[in-house]
Order: structure tokens, then C-alpha cells, then sequence
């Protein structure tokens, strides 16, 4: 992955990926700089969403593009759901594995845009999904947390590797391997 002012993406083992993130205090100069990069980062990567955690920043600033037009928002929170869905969820920090994961068909997220302007974003389908994988992700919450027993058991090799790589780079074919690569 390419770097984008020394922001790149953590994979599974990198104990960032576990902690809770932080609320932004103030939305300045700083917080729309790395939402940008991270949107950069995300697009190149192929993904359509991506968590402040999974670029090694402990704030809760998430940046999602499910089709509809770039989301940058901060202090996400989800204030209601609504049915139920079942994709299989790839994810950037995860790379190489797939899980299928239940979520909620329809969710309402309040945040805070890049410009401090309270939003409120009701969503359905795929982008409720992608949204709801992000705000986990500020949770210290990855999509192996989601997996079966039998799933967890499939992956564990996968999880070692990666848990164990040294290199910063993904190669690109295990970063390919789900359709939603969140």
C-alpha cells in the first residue's frame, strides 16, 4: 500500500486495531487533512470505507464511499437499526479473508462532517453495512470477531500470517480475495 503522509493501513495483529477510539474534540485543519488521506489511501486500496484505527490513529473519524459519493465523518454513532442482512465482509486491515457477517438492513448514523456540521445519514443495504463495519472498527472490533467456529477454524493459518508479517506491504491478490473490501 501506498503511504500518504506516513498513513498506512494496519493489518490484523497490530494492536491499534483493538482499542477504542477516541471522540474528536475540536474538527480542525489536522482532522480534514487525514480524512483525506485516508480517503486517497481507501480508494487506492479498492475499499469503500475506512476507520481512523485502521491507519494507526486513535480517533473516531471514519471516511466511506459506497457508491453515493464520499462520507467523511467524525464521532460517528449509530441512533437506530432496523432488519436484518447477511453480506460476506471483506476488510483492508484483514486482507485475504472473508466472513459473513448479520447486520442490521437499515441504520440512522449522526456524525459530525469535515466542516464540524452535525449530519444525519439514513441508510439502507450496502451502505448501512459499510457504515456499521466502520463504526466497529472504532470499537476495536474486526469482522473475525463475527466468524463461526467453523469460520474461526478455516481462517486461523490466514490470522497467523498475518499476525506475524513484518513487511508493510500487502501483495495486491490477498487484498483481492472478497468482493466488499471494507
Amino acid at each position: 500500500m501506498e503511504e500518504r503522509a506516513g498513513l498506512k493501513i494496519r493489518v490484523f495483529g497490530d494492536p491499534v486495531l483493538r482499542k477504542r477510539a477516541g471522540l474528536v474534540k475540536e474538527v480542525d485543519s489536522g482532522c480534514r487533512n487525514i480524512l483525506s488521506h485516508m480517503a486517497q489511501l481507501m480508494y487506492e486500496a479498492s475499499g469503500i470505507g475506512l476507520a481512523a484505527p485502521q491507519v494507526g490513529i486513535n480517533q473516531a473519524m471514519i471516511v466511506v464511499d459506497a457508491g453515493s459519493g464520499l462520507y467523511k465523518l467524525i464521532n460517528p454513532k449509530i441512533t437506530a437499526r432496523e432488519g436484518r442482512q447477511a453480506l460476506e465482509e471483506g476488510c483492508l486491515s484483514v486482507p485475504g479473508v472473508c466472513i459473513k457477517v448479520n447486520r442490521a438492513m437499515r441504520v440512522v448514523v449522526e456524525a459530525l462532517d469535515e466542516n464540524s456540521k452535525a449530519i444525519k445519514i439514513d441508510a439502507e443495504g450496502l451502505f448501512a453495512c459499510v457504515l456499521q463495519h466502520e463504526i466497529d472498527h472504532l470499537k476495536g472490533k474486526l469482522i473475525v470477531d463475527y466468524a463461526s467456529f467453523l469460520d474461526k477454524l478455516k481462517i486461523k493459518n490466514k490470522l497467523s500470517k498475518l499476525e506475524k508479517r513484518v513487511k508493510d506491504e500487502v501483495p495486491k491478490s490477498e487484498t483481492e480475495s472478497c468482493k466488499l473490501q471494507l
